[in-house]
């Protein structure tokens, strides 16, 4: 790849003299900035506390309170996809991982199992512009195929899939003969390995390996580029015992009042709008005051496993921080934290709490409907829908020598997506994004760069967002949203006026829904989205039906009403 052109070496010279902010180019390394990108898996929007959650969050607030907090992020409903959008800049299908890692369809056009070598990725385009690239977590792209240290990682230390959380933890997987295994640099260990140290937790081992190659970055006097990608609060939630019982007996309100409270929070925090109505929780969730108290005791158990694990990644994140400002480098490095999707309501209203001690190595805990309508507070509908409770995430931006925070600027509210990423490590880097890579054709990204929003201006867009899973679709312009569930009818929303999706405007608004449906069909066939063939899954999100039935879904398909 070939550096930006010389002229930015001439205005960083004059910018350093009239006083003006300039972000560095590949030829000017001392200017560029570090960036982190931080990962968390199935972290509902309303988990921080700065976000409205009653577990405290303090590093992660403090990111954001320092920094830019925005309050209409997007990902893409699910794991594999949103990590593909993060490092691709490009919607998941177009990338080849219009589903989960593992699942490709004969014929398929963009649901590959794997990133298609069309695709850069993040790594791949720092990496040639002199960063020092390095992964720490789960990747869950494809590994067979295209591992991380194929994909531009210059080190790393990674899980295929996640789902390990301690060195003495049997696999989640039955099915897996012996213990996890893991990648160091791409070689397979198992996740009890010295190398790795005794008695860890999965969320501390990847902030310290993460460290570790921030310090051989620094031995080499690159900038770096690391992206760390969190197993928590992903299924089977655990925790440290001794973090999980400083959380028992503080969800014994149940999950309405404390959604009542989550959504008062939220309001007094300028996150939502008081005319937006708390939307309610599915019937299938048992009233609290109907459980008897064994029951009552089961549930805060479960939700004190899953707050410690919140815990643990923001006092990761403060570790990681502290060193950084330790190190003087907190100022220069670019923080970027959000979740690849929104909570996990897989299971059922009940969950799935086994093993003893709960959150420990041999237990199974799933949290479930019930409690995942807590971490989605304000929304409806969760993990796998393209509703706001399966796509709105928390991003949190942080660059002291990039970002210019005007004083008590409370939420930024422009509309954006994970594939904005990309397009932004390329900005602020200097490096180029390339239209030919390894003697291949590389398609063009979708997103663009948030950096104006870093500089107190506007975000220009020239389309709308898009979204795609299971046959689960949606679109966001401007302030509409146009959105419906595999099998469902379109339905529109002003997303200023109702951001719960409470009112269809679908009959009120015929002609903009009609548009935003042509436009879709356009990205559909454009951006090699494939039609879903698969079950329809409950409204928890959760397992699949076991007679599984095919579905002719169509760009503009709707089974039971072509026009709504």
């Amino acid at each position: 790849m070939n550096s930006k052109p010389t002229f930015l070496i001439l205005l960083a010279v004059v910018g350093a003299f009239i006083g003006f902010p300039v972000f560095g180019g590949a030829n000017n390394p001392a200017a560029r900035p570090n960036i982190i990108v931080i990962l968390a898996d199935d972290l509902g929007f309303s988990d921080l506390s700065s976000y409205g959650g009653e577990v405290p969050t303090p590093n992660l607030d403090s990111l954001a309170n320092h920094g830019l907090k925005f309050s209409q992020f997007y990902n893409t409903a699910r794991c594999s996809t949103t990590r593909a959008s993060l490092l691709t800049g490009m919607y998941p299908h177009k990338a080849g991982m219009g589903y989960l890692s593992g699942y490709a369809p004969e014929g398929a056009r963009g649901t590959l199992s794997y990133l298609h070598e069309r695709a850069v990725t993040a790594a791949d385009v720092l990496s040639e512009a002199g960063y020092f690239t390095a992964m720490t977590g789960k990747w869950h792209l494809g590994f067979d195929r295209t591992p991380p240290q194929e994909r531009g990682f210059q080190a790393s230390l990674v899980l295929p899939a996640g789902g390990v959380y301690f060195p003495d933890q049997p696999p989640f997987n039955k099915r897996l003969k012996g213990p996890s295994k893991i990648y160091l640099n791409g070689e397979k260990m198992a996740i009890s390995d010295p190398r790795l140290g005794d008695n860890w937790y999965g969320t501390d081992l990847w902030t310290d390996w993460g460290i570790r190659f921030i310090q051989q970055a620094r031995q080499s006097q690159q900038p770096f580029f690391l992206y760390l990608a969190h197993v928590a609060p992903h299924f089977p939630v655990m925790a440290p015992q001794e973090t999980i019982e400083k959380y028992r007996g503080k969800f014994m309100a149940g999950w309405s009042k404390l959604r009542e409270a989550r959504y008062q929070r939220q309001i007094e925090l300028g996150l939502i709008d008081k005319s937006w109505p708390l939307t309610e929780i599915s019937p299938d969730v048992p009233e609290w005051d109907s459980l008897s108290q064994q029951d009552k005791e089961r549930f805060d158990h479960m939700m004190a496993v899953y707050a410690a694990s919140i815990e643990h990644i923001d006092s990761s994140v403060g570790r990681l921080t502290h060193y950084l400002e330790e190190q003087g480098l907190l100022d220069n490095t670019l923080i970027l934290f959000m979740s690849d999707n929104g909570p996990s309501a897989e299971s059922g209203p009940n969950g799935v709490a086994a093993g003893n001690p709960l959150g420990g190595p041999d237990s199974r805990l799933v949290m479930g409907q019930s409690w995942a309508s807590l971490s989605n507070t304000p929304f409806q509908l969760y993990k796998h829908y393209t509703h706001e409770g399966g796509i709105a995430t928390p991003l949190i931006a942080h660059w002291p020598a990039g970002i210019e925070k005007p004083q008590n600027k409370g939420f930024e509210t422009t509309p954006a997506h994970v594939v904005d990423i990309l397009p932004t490590l390329v900005d602020i880097s200097g490096a180029h994004y390339p239209t030919i890579y390894r003697n291949t054709e590389i398609l063009p990204m979708n997103g663009v760069p948030l950096t104006p929003l870093f500089q107190g201006k506007s975000l220009s867009r020239n389309e709308p967002i898009f979204f795609e899973h299971e046959g689960n679709r949606a679109v966001r312009s401007d302030k509409w949203k146009l959105v419906s569930r595999l099998q469902g009818p379109w339905q529109l929303f002003d997303m200023t006026q109702d951001r719960t999706e409470t009112e269809d405007l679908f009959a009120d608004y015929p002609q903009i829904a009609q548009s935003m449906i042509l436009q879709y069909e356009k990205w559909f066939q454009r951006d090699l989205v494939d039609q879903w063939i698969g079950p329809a899954r409950p409204d928890s999100g959760g397992f699949w039906e076991e007679k599984q039935r095919r579905y002719d879904h169509r760009p503009s398909g709707n089974p039971t009403n072509q026009e709504h």
